[in-house]
């Protein structure tokens, strides 16, 4: 009897121009209640119907931006099911707002391999600079971005000789780009109409806001599977090299916007993310807190577009009861528009 080991690419099995392909995803009202429920996100316009329809126009809510693009990064994983941590993303553009009912389709390719230092004692991997690209069932681009997994070789002791440059990514976005991507027939006095009548700190250049209330992290590989994201780290903790599951990154990225958001109620939606890296790991049931920076606001047509630097800490239990002190884990730009 012939036996067949399903099993994703070690580093060693990546050639560039690879392609990789994942089952359409339509993003119903069970995601949008799942995810809801798992991070507590306070978005106004994907949370109401009836003010989401009046403020875009369309028949369908919109879907909270951060849901969208979990699943999209859940498309992305055939090729990272070894990974041992996802390094960082670039260029994270959402170029057409996902509502209710869209269908979203992602391809990745590689384009980049780069094999870590051969270091004593350490099993050998490799960085694959993955590009993906992401439409609706209208052909209308979602996302084109790029992600760096930390991949393991099949032969620890591998020695490949990669070395690709991955400065080329782009460092930043393009604010002119990302202007011409806001609907601004968006209806968004709507929004500032019906105030919810919350405190909300001075929104100023170079503002600091710390969020009090941290959030402990749970339904981990619950929110893994329901994105259909495949990475083997994230559900076997014989396969982590922590022995632990680790925490999908996006779900810590989720909460730390739930949380700007709770401070914030007038956001509109997510735009785009300057950078994103992850500076440590993450386990289920750490807390995860954030401190946000107003680095920049840039007015438009309508509203206003504010830059945010985030950082993320997390505070783990220990097996004594106690709780350690805050690890940064999170290093997060991105860009939202907001209603004011």
């Amino acid at each position: 009897m012939n036996s067949v080991n399903i099993a994703g690419p070690y580093f060693e099995d990546f050639k560039i121009g690879d392609e990789f392909g994942a089952p359409a995803v339509t993003i119903d009202q069970g995601y949008t209640t799942y995810y809801q429920a798992i991070t507590g996100d306070r978005s106004r316009l994907p949370l109401d119907h009836t003010l989401s329809c009046r403020v875009t126009g369309e028949q369908n809510r919109l879907v909270n931006p951060m849901l969208a693009i979990n699943m999209i990064n859940g498309q992305t994983t055939f090729a990272s099911q070894n990974v041992k941590g996802n390094l960082f993303y670039r260029g994270l553009h959402l170029k057409t707002p996902v509502y209710i009912g869209d269908t979203l389709t992602t391809k990745t390719k590689v384009v980049g391999l780069k094999q870590n230092k051969i270091k004593e004692g350490r099993a050998a991997t490799g960085m694959v600079a993955l590009e993906m690209e992401t439409v609706n069932q209208d052909s209308a681009q979602i996302l084109k971005y790029w992600r760096c997994p930390m991949i393991s070789c099949l032969d620890p002791k591998a020695n490949t000789g990669m070395n690709d440059d991955f400065a080329w990514m782009p460092s930043e976005l393009d604010y002119e780009e990302i202007i011409k991507s806001i609907p601004f027939s968006w209806n968004i006095n709507l929004l500032i109409k019906q105030s919810l009548k919350l405190p909300s700190p001075k929104i100023a250049e170079n503002s600091k806001i710390v969020v009090q209330a941290g959030d402990t992290i749970t339904c981990a590989p619950e929110l893994v599977r329901m994105t259909g994201n495949i990475a083997i780290t994230h559900t076997d903790a014989s396969q982590s090299y922590l022995k632990k599951r680790l925490v999908y990154g996006g779900h810590t990225i989720s909460l730390t916007y739930a949380q700007f958001v709770r401070a914030f109620p007038n956001v509109i939606t997510l735009i785009g993310w300057q950078k994103c890296d992850h500076t440590a790991p993450v386990l289920e049931e750490d807390i995860i807190n954030s401190e946000f920076l107003i680095s920049k606001k840039i007015p438009i047509e309508k509203g206003t577009l504010f830059e945010v630097k985030a950082q993320a800490f997390s505070t783990r239990k220990e097996g004594n009861g106690s709780f350690a002190e805050k690890k940064l884990v999170l290093d997060w730009v991105f860009v939202v528009w907001m209603a004011e």
